[in-house]
């Protein structure tokens, strides 16, 4: 899974942001007025975790006097890490021309990335969010702003963040502003909002009454309030309401850095198993935006999901997990990708909850002198060019580590040539990730790790070819390999537990005998195969096989027959492939009973110029299982089914 932090994104619902409009009024007014005499004023945002300051920042970014003000709108989630390099790049990347040089952008050196946003900002008037600031050193904010003094006199930067110090130190306006709680009858109206039903209020005054109780209790902090409705949500149990006001947390006294008791009770009333998955959920760094595929893979690599049925599957289990963490408010900003995968954010004091349950079991390792416990079972590297030559003495002792990922490096490139040898020694490892690390390493041994089953080398440039011994590993449930490998492992087929697969190649076939005997495989993705001509021709043996994803291959000509007899796939996306003829040559040998159970739920075409009469095929037993039809960029198709035609 990519490691890159990421960006808390500028959209957000007018409707979600409650009890604001004064507030966003008067930013406004601070970005529209003309009279400062610096060409770029700073205005900072400063309040306590959980007030809304980004969403304030976003309420007011997308306001159309505001667009109609500045030529140039930015957002750059900056976070605990104040790097100028990095921060540099998340500005251009965060621009409509920065999106051509993206692929470039971590090789290039400051004065190259100085030039291209010299050539993005010109003379243009520009609003720069900077969200999440903690960085209260003056040197390296004077340096960030140095780089930014340019573009047309009026432009803006607003900063959010929940310190005092910070904001003094970056704004020119002389008075920050203080963003405070919600008054009551806001809160009473969030709470209303998240708690209940559309005409439950009505049905229930005792809840609402005991509710308002519960709000008083939050202190304005929209995040508690929004914990708790969404906690208490479907519950019209007077008692468990009562149980909720009253809960000896409220009494703990409240510290600025503390985490929020209305926080502690909504994870205290989780069940025992979403417990583990929430606080396992520490592990990614904050601002990390999480993907539901790799978060439930995540999860059932260490063996989180338990089900009474049997014959659940587990994706479906994680699933259901992860939508029921999100509607208890543990994650937020949900947005939808491709229509097939779900991507969100945990606010950071929901973040700082999860560590503050596992910060015996998981360690950041961010330099050579860091102390590691021996019940240390999960490590992150956050910067493997800062690792020491020698690792024997850091990873002393650590033999029973269940998890490694070392996190790219934007900085500059990293060796690590005994790196192997360290790694061997995790005998009980369930999950390696280096993908986009910069990191030297042959994987030669990888077979030993007999208990793996996550592997991720997607993006690392050193990683050009996997041994054969990778097949070895026969507990392997999830497999990541896009980007730079050359040709995947030939004895592939010996992997009979793999249920997720995404790879990238560049071969021109795949053989028989490979991908098709991963009967176990629930998820195949392939993407970015620039020379890939032919898929497998034994595609019949993918029985359990559920989601197809079929992206960037432009030299892809045609599908084999047999993609017709996977009869349990139920999402099929295919994007981006230019030469690609969905047209099926029918074979009078061809089994028809096969095709009355191809199930298909989703099905996603898009960007296929090739495509110029619908293939009936993906439509022959699917007609009352289609819920859903995409259909985008593919100018050239005539019409639509018959059955399908509105």
């Amino acid at each position: 899974m990519p490691r890159e932090r990421a960006l808390t994104h500028s959209f957000v619902q007018a409707s979600e942001v409650i009890g604001r409009d004064d507030d966003k009024e008067n930013i406004i007014r601070l970005l529209q007025d003309s009279s400062d005499s610096e060409q770029i004023s700073i205005i900072s945002i400063v309040g306590i975790g959980g007030l809304g300051k980004t969403s304030l920042a976003k309420f007011v970014y997308n306001d159309e006097r505001v667009r109609n003000r500045f030529q140039l709108q930015i957002w750059v989630c900056v976070s605990e890490e104040f790097d100028i390099k990095i921060l540099t790049e998340k500005i251009i990347k965060s621009t409509e021309d920065g999106m051509r040089h993206l692929e470039k952008l971590s090789k290039m050196e400051m004065d190259q990335l100085q030039r291209i946003l010299r050539e993005i900002i010109g003379d243009k008037k520009y609003l720069l969010i900077l969200d999440d600031v903690w960085n209260d050193d003056p040197m390296k904010w004077n340096q960030l702003k140095e780089l930014l003094c340019m573009g047309a006199n009026g432009s803006k930067i607003l900063v959010t963040t929940r310190s005092n110090k910070v904001a003094s130190i970056m704004g020119t306006i002389p008075k920050a502003y203080e963003l405070w709680g919600l008054p009551e009858d806001e809160c009473v109206a969030l709470f209303t909002k998240f708690a209940f039903k559309e005409a439950q209020v009505k049905r229930y005054p005792n809840l609402l009454k005991i509710g308002v109780e519960i709000v008083k209790k939050c202190k304005g902090v929209p995040l508690a309030v929004k914990t708790l409705a969404s906690l208490l949500l479907l519950n019209t149990d007077e008692s468990y309401w009562k149980s909720i006001r009253d809960s000896e947390l409220w009494k703990i006294e409240q510290k600025e850095t503390d985490i929020l008791p209305a926080l502690r009770l909504s994870y205290e009333q989780l069940p025992a198993h979403l417990k583990k998955c929430f606080a396992y959920c520490s592990f990614y760094p904050k601002d990390y935006e999480f993907h539901n595929w790799e978060l439930i893979q995540f999860w059932m690599a260490h063996g989180l999901l338990e089900s009474a049925n049997q014959d659940e599957e587990p994706e479906d289990i994680g699933l259901r997990y992860f939508q029921e963490l999100g509607s208890r408010s543990f994650f937020q900003d949900f947005e939808i990708v491709e229509d097939i995968l779900i991507k969100c954010k945990m606010h950071d004091l929901v973040h700082d909850l999860a560590l503050s349950l596992t910060q015996n079991e998981f360690l950041a390792i961010a330099s050579s002198t860091t102390h590691i416990s021996h019940s240390v079972h999960h490590l992150l590297f956050p910067n493997s060019a800062l690792l020491p030559q020698d690792l024997s003495t850091l990873l002393q002792g650590l033999d029973r580590v269940r998890t490694a990922i070392f996190q790219r490096d934007e900085k500059s490139p990293s060796s690590q040539s005994n790196l192997d040898s360290y790694l061997l020694r995790f005998q009980y490892l369930r999950m390696l990730d280096l993908a986009h690390s910069k990191l030297e390493i042959s994987l030669d041994w990888i077979g030993a790790l007999k208990h793996l089953r996550y592997l991720h080398v997607h993006g690392n440039s050193r990683i050009k070819k996997l041994p054969n011994s990778i097949c070895k590993l026969y507990n392997l449930q999830t497999l990541q390999l896009c980007v730079g490998i050359e040709e995947l492992p030939s004895d592939i087929r010996y992997l009979i537990n793999l249920r997720y697969l995404m790879f990238s190649t560049k071969q021109k076939f795949l053989p028989k005998n490979g991908i098709g005997c991963l009967t176990s495989l629930r998820f195949l993705g392939i993407a970015n195969c620039e020379n890939l001509e032919h898929l497998f021709e034994d595609m019949q043996g993918l029985k359990h096989l559920r989601t197809l994803v079929i992206y960037g291959c432009e030299s892809l000509i045609s599908l084999p027959q047999s993609i017709k007899y996977l009869t349990a796939l139920e999402i099929l996306a295919i994007v981006n492939c230019e030469n690609l003829n969905l047209t099926l040559e029918e074979n009078e040998k061809d089994d028809h009973k096969h095709f009355a159970q191809f199930n298909l739920q989703k099905l996603i075409l898009k960007k296929l110029p090739k495509l110029v009469d619908f293939p009936e095929w993906f439509l022959q037993g699917s007609s009352n299982t289609l819920q859903f039809l995409k259909l985008e960029s593919c100018e050239y198709l005539k019409e639509l089914p018959v059955c399908i035609q509105i």
